[in-house]
């Protein structure tokens, strides 16, 4: 596994938008004051060209001038690490106009994201050995006052955090919109972490995963390289960390079955799931839990469900292909990235 230089002090963060871009509000109020906070702390800036572009059908512009984009700047020694402007419907798209040879061969760095942005943090990392970052989009870093979880993922970056410990409480329902641009997470319901088979367990492993949704779209694709991958890592055994954004209680429990068939889950240490988008749903006598165990329970790893991942902030940064060590004592966790 390669794992990129850390963002230093003084150093150039560049935003490339692969999925939406920052055209319309509140997204694009808080995009430039994250711009504005950023250059307070010190950094240089380096915008692509479609930051600002909303011309595309579920992402910020054509597939290939996206593709074109992120290849550009990934390769450029202009910036020293890469953030998404956000999320969005239809990344998988931007894919065949990327050269992964050419990404592979390359100088590795840092590219941070989450939801559709998995197509590329869960690429980087299975094709081309390149660790990258699930973590929040350059939207959020835009917010009055930061939440923790943004400082977590700056620290990450910087490589002066590599230990997560979540937090206590999560947002249910988001208080932003265009005329409140900055308002901080509306964090009002505290954490319960819902573990399997036990509270108390340790487990270690290389961290792969992502959203949900994305995940089984590429799926038995040609970008679907995670059967060379999981053996180059066999030994480290896996942690698959998961979460979904549009995806019903059966469509969870079908995406499981698949990558389940698909062989993805063979040499697994354990599991972390998120909260879904669709939280707390129950359909036909089958309810969030019951979506993932009733598929990963023949395996007897530890799980841990309701963690702070995915679309229901806040979510703990994880660097894809890092190799973790999670501890989990009752309602307290805390994942260990280790860069080996």
């Amino acid at each position: 596994m390669r794992y990129p230089d850390f963002l230093k002090d003084g150093g150039t963060i560049g935003f490339v938008a692969p999925s939406f871009g920052c055209n319309i509000e509140p997204y694009r109020s808080a995009f430039e004051h994250a711009q504005k906070t950023f250059r307070r702390m010190g950094y240089q800036l380096d915008l692509g060209p479609n930051c600002y572009a909303g011309v595309g059908v579920g992402i910020s512009n054509t597939p290939d001038k996206c593709g074109e984009e992120f290849q550009t700047y990934y390769t450029s020694d202009n910036s020293d690490v890469l953030i998404s402007c956000g999320g969005g419907e239809l990344m998988c798209e931007i894919l065949n106009h990327i050269d992964f040879h050419k990404l592979k061969n390359s100088r590795p760095k840092w590219f941070m994201g989450y939801s559709d942005n998995t197509n590329l943090t869960f690429l980087l990392t299975t094709i081309c050995d390149v660790a990258s970052v699930y973590g929040p989009c350059a939207g959020a870093f835009g917010m009055e006052p930061w939440h923790a979880s943004l400082h977590d993922a700056l620290s990450l970056l910087r490589g002066e955090k590599l230990v997560m410990n979540g937090y206590e409480t999560w947002e249910s329902e988001s208080l932003k919109d265009e005329q409140h641009p900055l308002l901080p997470y509306h964090t009002t319901e505290k954490r319960v972490l819902h573990t399997y088979p036990s509270e108390h367990f340790q487990m270690s492993g290389r961290l792969i995963g992502g959203c949900m949704d994305c995940l089984v779209n590429l799926l038995g694709t040609g970008f679907d390289q995670v059967s060379g991958f999981l053996e180059r890592y066999k030994e480290d055994g896996f942690i698959w960390f998961l979460e979904s954004c549009d995806l019903t209680v059966m469509a969870v429990r079908r995406a499981m079955w698949q990558m389940d068939n698909a062989g993805w889950f063979r040499y697994v240490k354990g599991f972390m799931i998120g909260r879904p988008l669709i939280y707390g749903q129950e359909m036909l006598g089958l309810d969030q839990y019951q979506a993932v165990m009733g598929v990963i329970e023949k395996y007897h790893v530890p799980v841990v469900m309701d963690m702070d991942l995915g679309h229901l902030p806040p979510a703990m940064p994880f660097i894809c292909g890092s190799l973790g060590k999670v501890t989990v004592h009752g309602q307290n966790m805390e994942v260990a990235m280790a860069l080996c």
